[in-house]
């Protein structure tokens, strides 16, 4: 806290005989973020609206580990398992599509479908850097519930089309668009209300989607036989509907940017400086931090193919297994899976050390890929649907721990940000791999090459993520050394100061014996 003009006059007051040892002052104040890459002018302000906030009697707020950030738990569950349950059960309604657009459409059937589905998951994430500025200026509340509405309005709109190529606006940009600003700030809301606990949340939310992995197909099978493609359609607004209240569940303990300014026009009046805007729209300095642009460049690299089982495996084993009718049952396999997953490996996260935790996801992307490469080589249902429990396992691990790789690597003041672009960068592969699939499909006449090669680059991206432990640690090593170095002149530059005042202490007393 800056000084005031009145502290040395108190100080001088009360005499050396109750002066402090030397060290770091006695603080009952929590201590202040660790600087982040965006370190600069900003940061700075940001760090005297911190203190002002202090001398003001308004202490930062810590994050309480509970209370109604167990609802807002709930309320973030929700809006993954809506926002993910829908998109994961897509394959259910890719069936459905085919066979209520088939006559008008004709040829390429496999290719035009995937293309809504794809594009709908890939704008879910390419919109995410977008949300991240939102949710910076508005907050979580105001961004959550404005993208609950829109995601009714584009859901709603898609059950009153006649052909395939109106989804591709309706479901696939409207409905995505709305279900990324509603979904991003269930991710940030989490780290204002938990902290110690964040790994093990953050696993309970993200398990939400595969609580509806589970229970959605059979709804949806269930629906589009029973009332059709559009009537199903409007039975998923109710979803968004109480997406859209659980978003005012989101209460802010940080402030928005438009907060923070009609703040600091407030603090202004009273202080000497005049404080900047909080926090640039696109903070591209994030990615001066070499370990996290390994990392935004690594998993999108193994996202090619993560999406081709979602869109295409049912169609594919109702192909292959003419037999069998409750196809469904795979996407429940992968759901039931996915959710021990995020919880078991939530937890895991939370009692591994930094950066070691890139090492779970390196694992399971191993894991999905061979899995996807196996699904073509299964002669048996039965052995479809063990590929599907381990996918999902593996699945559940790779999602639980996105939010606390970013916090470590770019700390929790750029995490939003650094979340949003990674987001934003996993929609180019997202949306083109299962469109490929589908031609791959429509020229070849079964799925086995789309799935091989699926599986290849969850090998490739993992390979690359196996650098960021290493980059890391060597970019704290010269950290540690240059801060080393610079403490060490600062206790020479003080020895000699004191051995200059010494001497000065002694030439006068040897001059006034003299």
């Amino acid at each position: 806290m800056v000084p005031s003009q009145e502290e040395p006059v108190a100080a001088a007051a009360r005499g050396t005989s109750q002066a402090q040892p030397p060290g770091p002052a006695p603080s009952d104040d929590a201590p202040l973020p660790v600087p982040g890459p965006s370190d600069g002018p900003d940061v700075a302000a940001e760090k005297v609206e911190v203190e002002l906030a202090k001398s003001t009697g308004e202490e930062p707020p810590v994050p309480p580990e509970g209370g109604w950030g167990w609802l807002v738990m709930l309320a973030a569950m929700w809006c993954n398992g809506s926002v993910f349950g829908i998109q994961n059960a897509y394959g259910v309604l890719f069936v459905s599509m085919q066979d209520t657009f088939r006559a008008k459409d004709g040829d390429n059937m496999a290719f035009k479908t995937a293309w809504v589905g794809s594009l709908s998951m890939g704008m879910i994430f390419f919109c995410c850097p977008i949300v991240s500025v939102f949710t910076d200026m508005f907050g979580c509340r105001k961004t959550a519930v404005m993208g609950a509405a829109v995601g009714f309005i584009g859901l709603m709109s898609s059950s009153f089309v006649s052909s395939i190529e109106p989804l591709y606006l309706t479901y696939g940009i409207i409905f995505a668009c709305g279900c990324s600003f509603a979904y991003q700030p269930s991710l940030v809301i989490l780290g204002h209300y938990f902290k110690k606990r964040l790994g093990l949340v953050n696993g309970i939310v993200t398990a939400g989607s595969s609580v509806f992995t589970i229970l959605l197909p059979l709804l949806l099978g269930s629906l589009t036989v029973r009332v059709g493609l559009f009537n199903t359609l409007r039975v998923l607004c109710i979803f968004m509907f109480v997406l859209f209240l659980a978003g005012f569940t989101y209460r802010p303990l940080v402030p928005s940017a438009k907060e923070k300014e009609s703040g600091s026009s407030r603090l202004s009046f009273f202080s000497r400086r005049k404080l900047s805007p909080p926090k640039k729209f696109f903070n591209f300095a994030i990615f001066k931090v070499t370990a996290y642009a390994v990392w935004a460049a690594g998993i999108p690299l193994a996202l090619f193919g993560y999406f081709v089982p979602y869109v295409h495996l049912m169609n594919h084993a109702k192909e292959k297994f003419q037999d069998d009718k409750n196809n469904e049952v795979l996407f429940m396999c992968i759901g039931i899976t996915s959710g021990v997953g995020r919880l078991l490996f939530g937890r895991i996260a939370d009692y591994v050390p930094g950066m070691k935790k890139v090492y779970l996801q390196v694992l399971s992307f191993f894991f999905i890929g061979l899995m996807s490469m196996m699904i073509p080589l299964c002669s048996a249902f039965g052995g479809l649907i063990a590929v599907c429990l381990i996918m999902g396992l593996f699945d559940g691990c790779f999602i639980s721990i996105m939010a606390p790789i970013a916090f470590e690597l770019v700390g929790p003041q750029d995490a939003s940000q650094a979340i949003g672009f990674l987001l934003g960068f996993m929609s180019i592969p997202m949306t083109v791999g299962p469109p490929v699939a589908g031609l791959l499909h429509d020229k070849l006449g079964s799925y086995d090459v789309a799935f091989y090669l699926a599986g290849i680059p969850p090998f490739v991206g993992g390979a690359v993520l196996c650098l960021i432990p290493w980059i890391h640690s060597k970019k704290q090593r010269e950290t540690s050394k240059s801060t080393g170095g610079e403490k060490t002149e600062k206790m020479l530059e003080n020895q000699n100061s004191l051995l200059s005042s010494s001497s000065g202490i002694f030439k006068k007393q040897s001059d006034s014996v003299i």
